[in-house]
């Protein structure tokens, strides 16, 4: 009846292309499926080929007939005839079965569904968070279609033509600016909410109260993976608010680190202030500096190094995770400052001068030095400073523009 019977050949590729297991249940495979389908329609941007892939694999595991034979023999069976053939159904119109009514997909289907809008909620994550990755449970709540009246939103599944919009779900009002002006605007009609539809009040759904959504509570596991960078974004697709005849948008969250304390983030690198004493900048230091996982990592000069003020030393692989290579990561920078004494007593600066390298010699000879003049240094702010003065120049012009303004006033009532 069927011909030859085929060797056997891969039979796991559909259940791989779904995301499910072997013994996966019918309720199952609509869920897997309902998801990807979401996610990879073309209309979303999603890729064509992929979505044909997950109709198919859809069609034949959730046929038990054709579950079966693919079970024991494999993808080739089907295509050799066995269970009726892998020709299969249009991925649009199996798309459909689940949201009722065409999405599109570019052919004569009907009129376009229409797509919610997605719901974007920002998660604070703290930079520890993105080094080691997390995972945070958040309750949200969103409307789901009625399961009593099927989103019908009556009793009896029937609904009327709003009178109030003649169907068409929004009014247009005019607006008199003035003499031979008017203004025509474009609202949703208040009596049907948008929907071209009005319920009997006694046929109402007694579950929705004819709204043909009821709200949802739901726990999402949202996964913050390693590496992951401040305003990314982590998508739920089709977990937004549903509506009848509407493609379900997504729930997105847009991470948003927090400031820490001590590090700084630039991409895959991280960046740490520390100061440091003359003397160990002279002489040598070692210390002990916390990581974001809580490992302690020992900083230390090499023997006889001297650190200049604001100086950079690198340690490799301290810093970031690489996104979805997290075994890989950046490097860890550390920008020195160095911290000079307010003064030296006599005999510091002589226990100096014998260890430092010696003063450069003067250059001038007595004579020249008795012909120079002896000047006074004082500290200064210097951005106060150059602040100061720029606020002196700007009233110096201020006053000489009203001088001149004034003046020209004075000789006008002179000529007069």
């Amino acid at each position: 009846m069927f011909g030859r019977v085929p060797k056997k050949s891969d039979n796991t590729r559909y259940y791989e292309i779904l995301g499910v297991s072997k013994n996966a249940s019918q309720d199952d495979l609509k869920k897997a499926y309902k998801k990807a389908a979401i996610k990879n329609h073309p209309d979303k941007g999603g890729d064509p080929e992929k979505f044909k892939e997950l109709a198919h694999a859809y069609e034949v595991l959730s046929d038990s007939e054709k579950r079966e034979i693919y079970d024991q023999y494999g993808e080739d069976a089907l295509k050799e005839g066995m269970g009726g053939g892998a020709a299969g159904h249009d991925p649009f119109d199996i798309f459909s079965s689940f949201f009722g009514g065409g999405f599109g997909g570019g052919s004569s289907r009907g009129r376009r569904q229409r797509r919610g809008e997605d719901v974007v909620h920002p998660l604070k994550v703290s930079l520890e968070d993105l080094y080691l990755g997390t995972t945070k449970k958040l309750s949200l709540s969103r409307n789901v279609i009625c399961s009593k009246c099927n989103g019908k939103g009556s009793k009896s599944g029937a609904s009327m033509k709003c009178p109030g919009c003649q169907g068409t779900g929004m009014k247009v009002s005019i607006r008199h600016l003035g003499p031979s002006m008017i203004q025509q605007m474009q609202h949703p009609c208040n009596e049907c909410k948008g929907t071209g539809e009005t319920i009997n009040d006694r046929d109402r759904c007694t579950q929705c109260k004819g709204e043909k959504v009821v709200p949802e509570k739901k726990v999402l596991e949202v996964i913050v993976e390693k590496g992951m960078q401040n305003a990314q974004k982590i998508t739920f697709p089709g977990e937004a608010d549903e509506a009848p005849d509407t493609v379900t948008g997504d729930i997105v969250f847009v991470l948003q680190q927090k400031e820490h304390p001590r590090f700084k983030r630039k991409g895959e690198d991280l960046f740490v202030e520390h100061t440091l004493s003359l003397t160990e900048a002279l002489c040598g230091f070692q210390f002990a500096l916390t990581h974001l996982d809580g490992r302690q990592l020992l900083i230390k000069s090499n023997p006889g190094e001297v650190v200049k003020p604001d100086s950079f030393k690198a340690i490799n692989d301290e810093g970031m995770p690489i996104y979805q290579r997290s075994f890989m990561k950046g490097k860890m920078y550390i920008h020195f400052t160095v911290e000079f004494p307010d003064s030296l007593s006599p005999d510091q600066v002589r226990a100096l001068e014998a260890v430092l390298p010696p003063k450069p010699t003067s250059q001038l000879t007595d004579m020249e030095l008795d012909e120079c003049e002896e000047t006074t240094l004082h500290d200064v702010n210097i951005e106060e400073e150059m602040r100061r003065k720029q606020q002196q120049q700007a009233q110096e012009a201020y006053e000489e523009d009203d001088d001149m303004h004034g003046g020209a006033q004075r000789v006008q009532c002179a000529q007069q």
